[in-house]
């Protein structure tokens, strides 16, 4: 597996690879999670996604805002065909070490309250829950903010 910075041809298929990864949570909240409705041009031409492909196949992908005092993961998105295969995990390993390597001293994200499986793997990777809050973008939907401060050891 290879990971490497996606590129403006890349387009289509990171927005296929999100709209796959997140069916499931589409189907359980009734409408698409934020990372599906993302216009992920800004993004790619920003720098901020990361593809991981095995061969010539998308495998997966995160999306990582740099900001002054953290990284911000924006999306974790693993394609169907490599899910269950700790891929996910290689992908917030990615981004911790980013983080670390850019010199920041934390990693956060955010997900869906009702994405429980996904909150259980942040915490057994290490994240803790910080906060609940509204959802700005979706009435009656609860945002988990959660973080993970980063060995400054290398």
């Amino acid at each position: 597996m290879a990971f490497r910075m996606a590129l403006s041809t890349d387009l289509a298929a990171v927005a296929a690879l999100t709209t796959a990864a997140y069916a499931p949570y589409t189907t359980l909240l009734g409408a698409p999670p934020i990372p599906v409705t993302e216009d992920y041009a800004p993004r790619i031409e920003r720098g901020e996604v990361w593809l991981v492909e095995n061969g010539s196949e998308l495998a997966g992908l995160v999306v990582l805002e740099r900001h002054t005092d953290h990284v911000m993961i924006f999306s974790v998105a693993v394609a169907p065909a490599f899910q269950g295969k700790k891929l996910g995990i290689a992908l917030l390993d990615f981004a911790y070490e980013q983080t670390r390597l850019w010199r920041l001293p934390e990693v956060r994200l955010y997900t869906n309250s009702r994405m429980e499986r996904n909150i259980a793997l942040y915490s057994a990777y290490g994240f803790r829950e910080t906060g609940r809050r509204p959802n700005p973008y979706r009435p009656g939907w609860t945002v988990v903010d959660m973080a993970k401060p980063v060995d400054k050891a290398a």
